[in-house]
């Protein structure tokens, strides 16, 4: 079921959008985002209507969540800059990259309390989120199933003492009310997590009705299926929108470097102290970040995960490198033969 969108203010409309128009724009076009994407098409809503658009090859890499501006005959006249983005290197692919998101606030990181909880895939989640520019959340789900749910809290919090961490029963709507601080009018919210986490849950819960459609977990690894197949803004009645995407267990990250460094801004702050600038926090003397693991400020963990998420992050960007740089030169190769063939053409 699509949601309505009575105002562009309930469809997330914000100054940062508002400022990038002329003043022939305003008056001339239709601002109008798009709350659902398939193959062939995406479903834009301007506050009074909502409507689909077929794709081109023409248009420009559109995503959930971007702003367009429209003609009177619901063309598209141009892309707005984007406030935040969320990207990865497409599952499977070597050359490909893959938007997610785009112009999210804040992004609601959901990690169940049992056997799939996992620090490692939560920080590579907070490094995707973290270089998009949302503000990130951590939502520890199933805290009615926990028996240890402080536990979970304080491993999650020692990532980041600044990192907002809430530990929630999705099916409870008094849990769920923590969350109000970041749902609000004109904002943007995004739920990101494994499959069978609970982010449909969550969803309906905030709506108060049930909208997504929700599966059961395996028992023998906690694990769960996808359970929305599609990514789709929607309108929450306390304010603001809701973007539920399908679960992402594989999340390969790429041109993410500056995410990584946030994640993991106190390994950054001890490799600065390292003797060698080119340290690799391996075997090297006086090594600011082995001196922290030894002492038992920094845990191996965090450190492997560290380094890990560094060379996943070199191989894959430098991939996508390659593949710019080839369509950069295969561009100038069609460019200069159509220019001599038609310089032939008008001998």
């Amino acid at each position: 079921m699509m949601s309505y969108f009575s105002s562009l203010s309930d469809l997330g409309w914000q100054s940062y959008f508002q400022q990038q128009l002329s003043l022939d724009e305003w008056d001339e076009t239709i601002p109008a985002r798009i709350v659902e994407q398939y193959k062939s098409e995406i479903t834009v809503a301007t506050g009074s209507s909502v409507f689909n658009i077929h794709l081109l090859a023409a248009m420009p890499v559109m995503v959930v969540g971007d702003w367009l501006l429209l003609d009177s005959q619901q063309h598209i006249m141009r892309l707005l800059d984007r406030k935040t983005c969320f990207s990865r290197k497409a599952a499977g692919s070597k050359l490909k990259k893959q938007l997610i998101s785009a112009n999210v606030d804040t992004a609601f990181i959901v990690s169940s309390m049992n056997e799939d909880f996992n620090l490692n895939r939560i920080e590579r989640f907070l490094s995707l989120v973290n270089e998009s520019g949302a503000e990130p959340v951590v939502l520890l789900s199933k805290s009615d199933q926990s028996e240890t749910p402080r536990s979970f809290v304080e491993q999650t919090q020692a990532l980041d003492p600044f990192l907002m961490v809430e530990a929630i029963n999705c099916l409870d709507a008094r849990s769920v009310s923590k969350l109000s601080p970041w749902i609000k009018e004109g904002t943007t919210i995004a739920v990101l997590g494994s499959s069978g986490v609970g982010k449909s849950t969550l969803i309906n819960t905030l709506l108060g009705e049930m909208r997504q459609s929700t599966g059961v977990i395996r028992e023998d690894d906690d694990k769960g299926r996808h359970t929305t197949t599609r990514r789709s803004l929607i309108s929450l009645s306390a304010g603001g929108v809701i973007l539920d995407t399908p679960g992402m267990r594989e999340i390969q990250i790429a041109d993410c470097k500056e995410g990584i460094a946030t994640t993991f801004s106190d390994i950054e702050a001890y490799a600065e102290q390292c003797k060698f600038r080119d340290c690799q926090h391996q075997t090297e003397p006086d090594c600011a970040v082995q001196q922290a693991i030894l002492s038992g400020e920094l845990e191996q963990r965090r450190l492997n995960n560290y380094l890990k998420l560094l060379r996943e992050e070199a191989l894959n960007s430098a991939t996508l490198s390659e593949r710019r740089s080839s369509d950069k030169a295969l561009g100038k190769y069609y460019k200069h033969t159509l220019s001599e063939a038609q310089k032939l053409k008008g001998r």
